[in-house]
């Protein structure tokens, strides 16, 4: 399984960022996914979260952790290739709108396959994107139940 952790990052509208991340030229989708990435071998997910964070949207991760609130597990070799599944960590962050720049040069992020940022509110992320998706895939419903729920007690676990 590849192990993630990943940042929702909310702005003071309650639009959150994603990345576009084109994987059409392996024969994949489009998917606007949250930044954040792989778990490295000897490093917890907040850790991962903060370095992933430095070097793709230019965010420190200072003072206490950020709550724990999703964690995702799903099967199956698509996902990720090369694994047989996918364990997503999403830990919340809520910051002033900014315009996300890391560490990571272009080259870099565009070999990660990540082509561009934008902050979406529920409802253009529940109107959809044409043939382009969200992850998680139910992003609409669970970041309008955060919104409305607060911050859970315990990492509501959710698949695809």
């Amino acid at each position: 399984m590849r192990r993630a952790a990943r940042a929702i990052i909310l702005d003071q509208d309650d639009r959150v960022l994603l990345c576009r991340i084109d994987l059409t030229a392996d024969g994949g989708p489009v998917v606007w996914a949250m930044p954040g990435g792989g778990v490295e071998p000897g490093e917890t997910p907040l850790q991962a979260l903060a370095r992933e964070l430095e070097e793709e949207v230019g965010l420190r991760l200072d003072g206490d952790p950020p709550p724990h609130v999703w964690h995702q597990s799903t099967i199956g070799p698509r996902y990720a290739p090369g694994y047989d599944g996918v364990i997503n960590d999403y830990f919340l962050l809520r910051r002033p709108g900014f315009v996300p720049r890391g560490t990571l040069s272009d080259e870099l992020l565009a070999a990660e396959n990540i082509s561009a940022w934008r902050w979406w509110s529920v409802a253009e992320i529940a109107a959809g994107r044409g043939d382009e998706l969200f992850s998680p895939r139910d992003l609409a419903g669970a970041l309008g139940a955060l919104l409305a729920g607060g911050v859970p007690r315990e990492p509501v676990r959710m698949g695809l």
